[in-house]
């Protein structure tokens, strides 16, 4: 006696597409296409398809060239989890923490990072940082060789005006980010990363295309990264950064590429792992000698704040010179995801630097200049604003009367933005001013900083 079939909504796509009764000719065109896309033999039959309609789970790539050929023959898209097949899914606890030699790999893993934040939120956000899985994508970033082709074959054509209008989105998401902080636009970003990107990152490209592709989903998936990292997520963080590491390669753009490294050498700065921060530093400097002078300029003064953390002053003035040469041959043309790096944000990493060197004066010959920030920038003002409260807070004579003032008005630019770095740069200004309590205007903003906290 026949078993009842078990996978209704494989069952039902089969019937919608006239494969009720010839499951053979299902099996004849998975094999075909998956010759055809992936140069992968398949030697499935009409049995396999009767087990596949109760509850067996054909191995990969199997699943996705089954939704490919059901998306061709039915002209809408159809994905693997349509197909009702039960799967474990991947150990979340692993998910994107390697840089795969495989591009195929790689792509697969971006779009479930797309989607498990999505289905499984707190399972992702609860991942751990691993601190060597960052040096060791670093490193095959460096000297991995570079991918021969990125051209696939899939049932969505992509051209280069998609790609343009993934990077027009991408900037509009980064404006965001910066105005309202890392945990205001994230939850939407990546569901409209898994429902428009991953169709198209599967889809058909030459390798010219396929290039321009892979360089805009790095951008995006780099976002993703800094906006986890914004909101204190650091080993969901992580994740995402190795992954936009890994599409940087294959679309060619080592100044990104770069950009994301320096990206996990300021997380390891704010974890306070100095030596880790030095050598991302310094690898992303060596990666891209030949980057635009805004690159190399927000490159040289995150390497300048990895040495400061490890108390190497001279390495850290040279860096912060390197960086304002840089700055002075800045132009224009700089590529987009770089032009948020202005004279407000090198002051700002510099007041950081001589502060954490100990040298609270010099830190303060750029607090003018760190909170000149654009309109735009709402966050990096508050950052900056508490940052410069926390030097006048510091040293044998604080000025408690004007960080409290600073503090209040940090506090004020922290309720427009959802950022647990914003929020940590208070709780350190109110560190240190809690000795002084008994001051009327330290008392004042220790009050208002307590509302916060609770608000965070």
């Amino acid at each position: 006696m026949p078993k009842p079939v078990t996978n209704h909504e494989l069952d039902a796509l089969l019937a919608e597409a006239g494969y009720s009764h010839s499951q053979a000719a299902l099996a004849r065109q998975v094999n075909a296409h998956s010759r055809a896309t992936r140069s992968v033999e398949l030697q499935y039959d009409g049995a396999s398809v009767y087990w596949w309609l109760r509850g067996r789970t054909p191995d990969d790539p199997a699943p996705a060239v089954i939704a490919e050929v059901l998306t061709r023959r039915l002209g809408r898209t159809v994905t693997q989890d349509d197909l009702g097949f039960r799967r474990a899914g991947p150990d979340l606890t692993r998910l994107g923490l390697e840089y795969r030699p495989s591009l195929e790999d790689s792509r697969n893993t971006v779009a479930d990072l797309w989607r498990y934040l999505l289905l499984r939120r707190d399972a992702l956000t609860a991942a751990p940082l691993i601190v060597g899985a960052t040096m060791t994508a670093g490193w095959a970033w460096l000297f991995d060789p570079r991918d021969r082709d990125t051209a696939h074959v899939g049932a969505r054509r992509v051209t280069a005006g998609d790609v343009a209008a993934l990077h027009a989105s991408q900037r509009q998401i980064l404006d965001l980010d910066r105005r309202h902080g890392g945990g205001h636009a994230r939850a939407l970003m990546v569901g409209w990363l898994h429902r428009e990107v991953t169709p198209m990152l599967h889809g058909s490209y030459t390798d010219a295309v396929g290039r321009q592709l892979l360089a805009a989903v790095a951008e995006l998936t780099g976002q993703v990264g800094f906006m986890s990292y914004d909101v204190g997520e650091h080993g969901l963080a992580q994740r995402y950064f190795i992954q936009a590491l890994r599409m940087a390669k294959a679309g060619d753009d080592p100044a990104f590429g770069a950009h994301i490294l320096a990206n996990m050498a300021t997380q390891a700065v704010f974890l306070r792992q100095p030596a880790e921060a030095v050598r991302l530093a310094r690898a992303a400097v060596d990666g891209a000698r030949r980057a635009h002078p805004a690159v190399l300029a927000r490159l040289y003064t995150t390497e300048a704040c990895a040495h400061a953390i490890a108390a190497d002053e001279a390495s850290c003035s040279t860096a912060l010179r390197n960086a304002e040469k840089a700055m002075a041959k800045t132009s224009s043309d700089a590529p987009s995801w770089a032009g948020y790096f202005t004279p407000a944000h090198y002051a700002g990493t510099a007041m950081r630097c001589w502060r954490d060197l100990g040298r609270p004066d010099r830190a303060l010959r750029h607090a003018a200049d760190a909170v000149a920030v654009d309109e735009g920038g709402t966050r990096t003002r508050a950052l900056h604003t508490a940052l410069v409260a926390t030097v006048h807070a510091t040293g044998p004579r604080p000025d408690v009367e004007h960080a409290a003032a600073l503090g209040a008005q940090a506090l004020t630019l922290a309720g427009e933005v959802r950022s647990r770095r914003v929020v940590e740069r208070v709780d350190e200004l109110g560190r240190l001013l809690q000795p002084h309590r008994r001051n009327r205007a330290a008392a004042a903003f220790l009050d208002q900083a307590a509302q916060l906290a609770k608000a965070a």
